[in-house]
């Protein structure tokens, strides 16, 4: 059985809501990650110290969100989770590309951590400010993208799990508008009773 190790609320949401998709009995544990405990918990695992964290039936250990979600979109083929066409996967996995290292790590990390990018603190509200524009013209470019669809690729996906957790950050944490076609997804994917169940267990129904 597969353990998830998440922090509520993190990107680890979307991995959390795969398993919940793919319907199989899973384990998930919450992660304090700003307290010793927790953090020395995980550390064990993955010496990254970061969600999502994966531990496998076999006993081995997966980390990063994108080769998380393709492992098990390819470990269940019964779910659907990944396009049967080469194209539909390319742009899955764009997507995922996209929402993880220019919204989540260029964009959402520089507004709620601009000490890591300027340590002078005078610098903050200027990383800050940056960190938005790369933000919001991320969510521009999702909502392009999903401007005639109910899903990324047509169908529901590991892209639309990466895609989620970035609308829910823009929603529940920078209190941002979401652009329509982000609504109506972000709507659309809450509706899931999967992904509901995953909101009431991580503290957001």
């Amino acid at each position: 059985m597969n353990k998830l190790y998440y922090a509520p609320g993190a990107c680890s949401i979307g991995i959390h809501i795969l398993l919940a998709e793919i319907g199989r009995p899973f384990a998930a544990e919450a992660v304090n990650l700003r307290e010793p405990p927790g953090h020395r918990a995980l550390t064990g695992l993955n010496p990254k110290s970061k969600v999502p964290t994966l531990v496998r039936p076999d006993g081995s250990v997966l980390t990063e969100f994108p080769a998380i979600a393709y492992w098990l979109a390819r470990s269940n083929p019964e779910a659907g989770l990944l396009p049967e066409d080469l194209e539909g996967q390319a742009r899955a996995l764009e997507t995922i590309d996209y929402c993880v290292a220019t919204l989540h790590m260029q964009g959402f990390a520089r507004i709620n951590r601009p000490e890591r990018f300027a340590p002078n603190p005078a610098d903050h509200e200027a990383v800050k400010a940056q960190g938005m524009e790369i933000f919001t013209k991320g969510l521009a470019v999702l909502d392009h993208q999903l401007a005639g669809r109910d899903f990324v690729t047509g169908r529901f996906s590991v892209a639309d799990a990466a895609v989620f957790y970035i609308e829910l950050w823009a929603s529940k944490r920078l209190q941002l508008a979401l652009p329509p076609h982000c609504t109506a997804h972000f709507a659309r994917l809450q509706a899931r009773p999967a992904v509901a169940a995953v909101l009431k267990t991580e503290g957001f129904a």
